[in-house]
């Protein structure tokens, strides 16, 4: 089969490569949409990922598609469903496990390789984490399950109460999807802060009360504190992975205010934070780290409700074969995400 393989930095080549065979407990899907992802942007700009993968591997982790071929043992399964896997899942054993902190899982059973033809699905992800995709759903919106996952994660530890004025830092997929969750909610006001004046008209479309384009408004905690009677956001989510701006995040803060450092900075980097600032204004900072399987069914079942247009996110639909272009063009941000569709 064809499939995509992760070197080093900006590195990915397509390769043919034996088709995948399931062991005990393990399926084999027929990848129907595989889906861009800022995480992937990272990972192949940064030639790896602290948790994720070590080069050279098989690289893209969101899909879904339709199983081909099931392992020993696997019940409740039959070939030509059609599902969407997510990229982990937890031990169900470990010390975080038995406490429910299944994002902290130090044994997560993690999977790539989306960027193909066909994708083998672990034994672990095939009992925890693998779901059912209603037949009307297309498979470029169920191959979104993974992120939004991640973002309801996310929601659910920035204590967010009614009335609450919610900023978002970053215009790509994962802030405009916490912009289109916390909308649809209808709890809080959601300020969108970016650099593309076309994604930011997408945030407008999915439910954000303002936008603001930071090549134009370079002072962000400055333009927040006048719009709150100088106070600051109640809840402030950071969603680049830049450390410069995991500092403007807090800046923007209320006093007790809520600081949900979202965004994956590259390994080993770090940020200066006022001790004053953190300690009198009594800031609660938070990084939130990928799912659990709870919200992995969440946000299955937010998609296939169809209430959000998360369909905006899909810039368009390319072959397997354009992998390098659609890279290149997310490097240049002329695209959110790519649906890339197998020809088989």
């Amino acid at each position: 089969m064809l499939a995509a393989l992760l070197y080093g930095q900006e590195d990915l080549r397509l390769e043919e490569v034996a088709d995948p065979t399931p062991a005990d407990g393990e399926v084999v899907i027929q990848v129907g949409a595989a889906t861009t992802c800022g995480t992937d942007l990272k990972v192949w700009r940064r030639g790896g990922h602290a948790k994720m993968l070590k080069p050279p591997t098989l690289f893209g982790h969101e899909a879904a598609g339709k199983i081909v071929a099931l392992g020993k043992g696997v019940r409740n399964w039959q070939i030509g469903d059609r599902i969407v896997a997510n990229n982990s899942a937890p031990c169900m054993e470990c010390f975080f496990c038995q406490r429910q902190e299944y994002s902290l899982c130090p044994n997560l059973t993690w999977n790539n390789g989306t960027f193909a033809e066909y994708l083998k699905i672990p034994a672990p992800i095939v009992q925890h984490n693998m779901l059912r995709i209603p037949d009307e759903l297309p498979y470029e919106l169920a191959a979104m399950t993974e992120p939004l996952a991640c973002v309801l994660h996310g929601i659910g530890r920035s204590h967010i109460k009614a009335r609450d004025r919610v900023v978002v830092l970053g215009d790509g997929a994962i802030g405009l999807m916490f912009v289109a969750t916390l909308a649809d909610a209808g709890q809080a006001e959601v300020w969108l802060w970016g650099g593309n004046d076309h994604r930011l008209e997408i945030g407008k479309k999915l439910g954000a009360a303002q936008t603001f384009n930071y090549h134009q408004i370079s002072d962000m905690p400055s333009v927040v504190k006048e719009l709150t009677q100088g106070w600051g956001a109640d809840v402030v989510i950071e969603a680049t992975g830049v450390p410069s701006v995991w500092e403007s995040a807090i800046a923007c803060a209320r006093p007790g205010a809520t600081v949900n450092l979202f965004g994956g900075c590259p390994r080993d980097t770090t940020i200066t934070v006022n001790t004053e600032q953190l300690h009198y204004s009594e800031l609660t900072l938070k990084g939130v780290f990928h799912n659990t399987p709870e919200y992995v069914r969440a946000a299955l079942e937010l998609i296939a409700s169809r209430r959000i247009a998360f369909e905006l996110l899909i810039s368009e639909q390319r072959p397997l074969k354009d992998l390098a272009q659609v890279f290149s063009d997310m490097k240049a941000r002329k695209v959110i995400k790519v649906a890339l569709i197998s020809e088989q």
